[in-house]
């Protein structure tokens, strides 16, 4: 193998052409963001439903005790 004089581009290695890249994916805003995000947003939205929960069953407990402790008055 022949070597050329620049170090860092070496004969022989086969760089091959790289790809096109469009506007938006020069900008990393290209289709795998908007998948990224999607999915990013499914995971806030699936905890904020699990707070909810907690935080309405938290409060039907506490409503519970305190018509409990009436009752008992």
């Amino acid at each position: 193998m022949t070597d050329s004089k620049n170090i860092n581009n070496p004969v022989g290695q086969g760089g091959g052409q790289r790809k096109k890249l469009s506007r938006a994916e020069r900008q990393n805003n290209g289709p795998h963001r908007n998948l990224d995000r999607q999915g990013a947003a499914d995971r806030k939205a699936e905890l904020v439903r699990k707070m909810r929960e907690k935080a309405r069953a938290a409060e039907e407990a506490g409503q519970a005790s305190d018509e409990a402790a009436a009752a008992q008055s």
